[in-house]
């Protein structure tokens, strides 16, 4: 099967319906979970996908969906890990991206306060749904909590694409098309909040002060 190739993905959701093609429910498991591991996989894609071999009668609504559901929780948990296990390493002596052990302890205040409404509001939103699980781990955010959370915000995504797809049929591939254009907005704003923050770090000079 040939998709079109306008989108951001187009390569990668072709290797997903061959990955699903060949492997069934537990590629929808695999590449669900590797999406949630921060590898570049489009799970609304496969989701679809998933939902269109439903409406072929290759499998059924509830299997596709746990195989996803699943899949989504073991690759949060994966990238949770990464981060709780990896905190020092990953922050404080790696040298690319060093962060003080003062500035993880605010990161880490804000995550008390904040993380709850975070990590269940990221899960929605393409793209940065899969990364908020490494902050999480970074900010040591206990671990049924965070489950439970990820589960909340992963369910509507999961259930609502693999729906979409068995809903819309052989026109899944159109429907695809149409949801691209949220990558590049969350791209665009990902872009424009990194230039941001390097004018404010680098650029941005403090005004002097009257005595000076």
């Amino acid at each position: 099967m040939l998709l079109p190739q306008a989108s951001l993905t187009g390569p990668i959701v072709e290797l997903c319906v061959n990955v699903i093609n060949d492997t069934g429910l537990w590629g929808v498991f695999l590449l669900m979970g590797a999406g949630s591991a921060c590898i570049p996989i489009p799970s609304e894609a496969v989701m679809l996908f998933a939902g269109f071999t439903v409406s072929e009668g290759h499998h059924s609504l509830v299997s596709i969906l746990v195989a996803g559901f699943l899949g989504n929780m073991v690759g949060s948990w994966l990238t949770y890990a990464i981060g709780y296990y990896g905190r020092i390493d990953l922050m404080e002596r790696n040298k690319l991206i060093h962060v003080s052990p003062a500035r993880l302890a605010r990161v880490d205040g804000w995550f008390q306060k904040h993380g709850d409404l975070t990590v269940l509001v990221c899960r929605v939103i393409p793209l940065v749904r899969a990364f908020i699980s490494l902050p999480a781990g970074l900010a040591k955010m206990p671990f049924w909590r965070f489950t439970w959370l990820t589960a909340l915000g992963s369910l509507p995504w999961v259930v609502g694409f693999g729906l979409l797809g068995r809903a819309v049929g052989d026109e899944w591939e159109k429907w695809r098309e149409h949801l691209s254009i949220l990558d590049y907005i969350v791209v665009a704003a990902i872009v424009i909040a990194v230039l941001y923050w390097i004018y404010r770090r680098y650029i941005q000079k403090p005004a002097p002060t009257a005595g000076a």
